[in-house]
């Protein structure tokens, strides 16, 4: 009886536990980034914000950075695929650095893919 008492006092402070982390990594919404006329400052955001936000949210970013990286370089192809691992590793290499913001980690990324 003793032993159960213990192992529900764990149980509710480990589920506790958990309601806690994820709340503290609530996703929000990409809008909440957005400035009074509804613009989002893409060179100002911040890889703990990309990283906070819907996965559809970022889906868009991604697709969004792609395409202005794509139209500084000249490029006019769009690569799926490619776009959408890119997505993952920038994601990946936000969450280890959520102090940069998205356009330092692509950078590094870019870097080291030569």
């Amino acid at each position: 009886m003793k032993c159960k008492s213990i192992a529900s006092r764990i149980g509710l402070g480990l589920g506790a536990l958990v309601i806690s982390i994820a709340s503290v990594h609530a996703q929000v919404p990409l809008s909440t980034y957005m400035d009074s006329k509804g613009f989002i400052d893409v060179q100002a955001l911040t890889c703990a914000q990309l990283a906070n936000t819907y996965q559809e949210d970022a889906d868009f970013l991604a697709v969004w950075y792609s395409g202005w990286y794509n139209g500084l370089a000249k490029k006019h192809f769009a690569h799926i695929t490619r776009t959408k691992s890119g997505e993952h590793e920038v994601i990946v290499y936000c969450k280890a650095h959520p102090e940069l913001k998205v356009i330092q980690a692509i950078d590094v990324l870019f870097k080291n893919e030569k």
